[in-house]
């Protein structure tokens, strides 16, 4: 029988703010690897967009509108994934916002918009991260557990600190799960991306400014997309991961390195 380790064929795979950028990388390569894929996001028009792409693929595709930040809400998210695919193999805590500008001075920055921030990219991850956990523990069939940082939680961004603080937990919380989850055939890893082309940094990468100083800083001299992510995804979700755990996977051109 040939070695097949990447065909994720009858696997469930959740990813959350899946329904554009890095999400819909990891999404769209999953789907087309054979996985039966969930997408949760805040936005039905972007839900339906990326619903559509992802049943191109031929399997089966799920969009639902999920703010993490709120317990509740995720918990009833899981539970109708639950109801539609039976099972969760894998789940990707991706879900995340950017800083204000506006805000972003430290010594000025309101209690609002630290907590808008962490509430989604910590608080949320969290209770994404514990649903599944809960239900992989309890299945007791294992599972892949993934959540989405930055280059941020290791270099900092003193205009964002609020959002490097979220990423820097984010690591932290992996390589916990990675450990404490071991014993259940559950991993825990970190992807940590460099300057990706998302929604996220459209601003940011159309300051002719900010360009011409980050871009030429990058090895490959472009920016990412979130197809660099699709292989990484993948990976993680198959069985060929079953023994890596712990781990921080960096996609950034080499960025870090030079």
């Amino acid at each position: 029988m040939a070695y097949q380790p990447f065909d994720l064929t009858g696997k469930v795979a959740l990813i959350t703010g899946g329904n554009s950028g890095i999400g819909l990388g990891f999404a769209e390569a999953l789907a087309q690897a054979g996985a039966d894929v969930c997408i949760w996001g805040t936005n039905p028009d972007k839900n339906a967009a990326a619903l559509e792409q992802l049943q191109s693929h031929g399997g089966k595709a799920s969009a639902q509108i999920c703010d993490v930040s709120d317990p509740a809400a995720v918990k009833a998210a899981f539970a109708e994934t639950l109801a539609t695919f039976g099972r969760v193999d894998s789940c990707f805590a991706n879900a995340g916002v950017s800083g204000r500008g506006d805000q972003s001075n430290f010594m000025d920055m309101p209690v609002e918009e630290w907590r808008r921030v962490t509430s989604v990219n910590l608080d949320g991850a969290f209770f994404t991260l514990q649903a599944a956990a809960k239900h992989m523990t309890e299945r007791e069939g294992g599972g892949r557990l993934v959540g989405t940082a930055s280059l941020s939680a290791i270099e900092g961004a003193p205009r964002s600190i609020h959002y490097a603080a979220t990423k820097g937990a984010i690591v932290s919380m992996m390589i916990s799960l990675g450990v404490g989850l071991a014993r259940y055939g559950i991993t825990g890893n970190t992807v940590m991306p460099g300057w990706i082309e998302t929604p996220m940094t459209e601003n940011a990468f159309n300051w002719e400014k900010f360009a011409a100083a980050v871009k030429p800083r990058i090895p490959q001299r472009r920016w990412g997309t979130k197809e660099d992510f699709g292989g990484v995804a993948v990976y993680l979700a198959s069985d060929a991961s079953a023994y890596h755990s712990g781990d921080t996977f960096i996609v950034d051109g080499a960025y870090n390195k030079f």
